[in-house]
């Protein structure tokens, strides 16, 4: 059974270890995992083709997440859809399709086809089979069925600041050669945006799928020699996540794709506007309910049916009853043992009696036809016997108890030379040399167990004298006993988990011993070319080792002896010193209320590691703001890079050398893209643009409209208005100047030259 239609899922409630009395805490709000976004058929909008004419140019926000596409004369993009192609051979057709935008995500095995036109992590095309996939699906949801050889429309698409030339060059030959477009111009997204919002004097950021971007423009012209790239934006937050998410639950048995990841970046993360206070406090229990956002992926719960309470009785009921039969037919066994037990000791008794005044002939065929080898042999089984008999009458009969004093066991055969032995004699002697060598091992034992027992309970008194003298040198030993136990106990679990991992040192240590032992030859040496032992070159082999690895009862007396040590130190700490309480301990430190890893992993309520529905959950608690901080502190994800402030304030006070200017660029700076609409990002750009700039100097911020749609509105009204036509490289003018022409406008990349 997958759940996937709730949305709020009841969670067990505790109470925190702060306010141990509050009524019980809210059920846990979630959040379904986001699926892929394949939207099925859609019909294209085929009536704008009809409305435009020759001087009506079609509009492509070429952007590295969504391909936007459109005409001059409309409000918004007709089209839009990620720039991925998937393409294979169907084998039950035997021919060659395509998927392209949200339908590459039809099916599992579309989505494992899926290209993306651009380098990863870039907006510069580096696939043009993929591009040029996406042009044919964008001209033909436009309606543009190419009848008279080509699009018959000029072509306004954007670009990313400082394109490359071959990117540029390249995609101009496509649309001149293949689709045989009339005219050209490209420009840059941001400054589409932020003329289509009405800038003239400011500063415009624009943070993308892909990057970072920051170019002052004055006068309605930008200066891109002051212009500066940061190499994040929402691509690399999402991967960034991704990782995060990956480290946090590595053995996570749902499937995490990038698409979720954005996502989960996108309806989760916000900007701290106090980063290093709450990231310190994040964790806290108080409030952490809501600042833990619980991410539900799909998942199979073992149903199990619930009985009524007359059933659970009745159940109950058989199982006592079973257990009464059980314990009386045991009992049942166990007489019927014990008396064919004192059948045979009678028997046995008999038979010695039977031999006395018996020839040895006859002695020795009484014994063989009861298979004893002599005399000895059957009296040690009539002693056997007799002490059997006694233990079992006591323990369920409920006979008395006789306690016997040790008899000590006497080998007269030991005194008497081999000289004076017969064959059977000889054999008797080794007998009783092998006996009386087990009764002299465990009366050894038993004294070494006295002098230990003795040598304890005076260290145990030495101890006690140590710390009625000097409590303060006693209690230091022992902290430093509980330090050095602590210590060894991480050693131990860290070994355990290193020899999980077949890749760690440990591992292969113990995986070359294991191989050396199951070698024929141990202890020689393989020489080049020899027949080398190959064990462990296959997974099977692993399997046994894993399994030697970790075996029943391994290491289990070590643990017993660690985890025994510990109590007892804490136990004398918490008898004797007055800073050391319960909280102190390591079990009260183990318990997950008390946590900061359990807050970490599993937010503020308990974890029940047999319900599948709890082992397919992601906790977003500190990654909700240590994604979006990357943008103010690179450093934090390994970026080797200024911040978005750093970058503004140098801009502000070295790349633009009219004061007037500078005061006009901060009188406007300007927020575009999708990377921007992270809540408090314009707060927090601005407290912090104000702490490293002069305090007359006024500061205004403001947001696009629609900070991911506007580049494109805004192209749509450039490419509509008078001022274009200057922009537009010709058919004409490509077959004479070559693919490398460009023409200079204040929103596109020549304006850099």
């Amino acid at each position: 059974m997958t759940i996937t239609s709730a949305r709020y899922i009841d969670g067990r409630t505790f109470s925190s270890p702060e306010e141990p009395q509050l009524s019980p805490k809210p059920p846990s709000r979630i959040w379904q995992a986001a699926e892929s976004p394949f939207k099925g058929y859609e019909p294209p909008p085929s009536d704008g083709y009809k409305q435009s004419s020759n001087k009506t140019a079609i509009v492509i926000d070429n952007g590295a997440s969504l391909l936007r596409a459109g005409w001059s004369f409309d409000k918004s993009p007709r089209v839009s859809f990620p720039a991925i192609v998937a393409r294979y051979r169907d084998r039950k057709f035997n021919r060659a399709v395509s998927y392209i935008g949200y339908n590459a995500f039809a099916d599992a095995t579309t989505r494992g086809q899926i290209r993306n036109a651009f380098e990863p992590g870039s907006s510069v095309v580096g696939n043009w089979d993929v591009m040029e996939g996406l042009l044919d699906y964008t001209f033909v949801n436009l309606g543009i069925t190419g009848e008279d050889g080509g699009i018959g429309r000029p072509v306004v698409m954007t670009e990313p600041v400082a394109n490359l030339g071959y990117s540029r060059k390249t995609m101009t030959e496509l649309l001149f050669e293949c689709y045989s477009a009339p005219s050209i111009a490209y420009g840059i997204d941001s400054l589409f945006s932020y003329r289509y919002n009405k800038g003239r004097n400011g500063l415009v950021v624009s943070s993308s799928h892909t990057a970072t971007h920051l170019i002052p423009v004055i006068n309605s012209k930008p200066i891109m020699s002051s212009a500066t790239r940061l190499n994040w934006g929402a691509y690399q937050g999402a991967e960034y996540l991704l990782k995060l998410i990956k480290l946090k639950y590595p053995t996570f048995p749902g499937k995490l794709t990038d698409y979720q990841a954005e996502v989960m970046a996108r309806e989760h993360c916000y900007v701290s506007q106090r980063y290093d206070s709450e990231m310190s406090s994040f964790l806290d229990w108080s409030g952490l309910e809501d600042r833990d956002h619980v991410i539900q992926y799909p998942f199979t719960e073992q149903v199990v049916i619930e009985k009524s309470e007359e059933e659970l009785a009745k159940i109950a009921e058989r199982k006592r009853e079973g257990g009464r039969r059980l314990q009386e037919q045991a009992a049942k066994m166990r007489l019927e043992k014990l008396i064919r037990k004192e059948e045979t000791l009678e028997y046995y008794k008999d038979l010695k009696q039977r031999l006395v005044d018996q020839t040895k002939k006859e002695i020795k065929r009484l014994l063989d036809d009861d298979e004893f080898k002599d005399e000895a042999q059957l009296d040690r089984t009539i002693q056997d016997l007799e002490k059997s008999i006694r233990k079992a009458r006591n323990k369920d009969v409920g006979g008395p108890e006789n306690i016997e004093e040790e008899i000590v066991p006497s080998y007269p055969l030991l005194e008497v030379a081999d000289a004076n032995l017969d064959e059977a004699g000889l054999k008797e002697k080794r007998h009783q040399r092998l006996m009386k060598s087990g009764y002299d091992a465990r009366v050894r034992a038993k004294a070494e167990k006295s002098i230990e027992k003795a040598r304890l309970a005076e260290e145990e008194r030495l101890d006690d004298e140590f710390r009625e003298n000097n409590l303060t040198g006693w209690l230091e030993e022992r902290r430093a006993a509980r330090q050095s136990l602590l210590q060894k106990i991480k050693e131990r679990d860290r070994l355990k988990a290193d020899l999980g991992n077949r890749k760690s040192l440990a591992s292969q240590m113990r995986m070359k011993t294991l191989a050396n032992l199951a070698s024929d030859q141990p202890g020689k040496k393989r020489r080049r070319g020899g027949d080398d032992d190959n064990f462990g070159a296959n997974d099977d082999d692993w399997g046994v080792y894993r399994t030697v690895a970790t075996g029943e009862h391994s290491d289990d007396e070590e643990e017993e002896d660690l985890g025994a040590g510990l109590k007892g130190v804490e136990a004398q700490l918490l008898k004797y010193d007055p800073t050391f309480n319960e909280s102190n301990t390591l079990e009260a430190q183990s318990d997950w209320t008390k946590s900061l890893l359990h807050a970490f992993l599993r937010g503020p309520r308990p974890f029940d590691q047999e319900s599948q529905q709890e082992a397919h959950q992601i906790h977003l608690n500190v990654e909700r703001i240590r994604v979006p901080e990357v943008v103010f502190q690179p450093s934090i994800a390994g970026l080797d890079q200024a911040s978005i402030v750093d970058i503004a304030a140098d801009i502000t006070n070295h790349g633009l050398a009219n004061p007037q200017d500078r005061i006009e660029a901060l009188r406007d700076i300007f927020l575009t893209g999708g990377n921007t609409m992270f809540t408090g990002f314009d707060e927090r750009l601005r407290r912090d643009l104000r702490a490293n700039l002069p305090v007359e100097i006024p500061i205004n911020i403001r947001k696009a409209d629609s900070p991911t749609l506007d580049a494109w509105r805004g192209a749509a009204q450039w490419a509509a208005g008078p001022d274009s036509s200057q922009g537009f490289v010709t058919r004409q003018e490509y077959q004479e100047k070559g693919s490398e022409y460009m023409k200079e406008h204040n929103l596109g990349n020549a304006t850099a030259y």
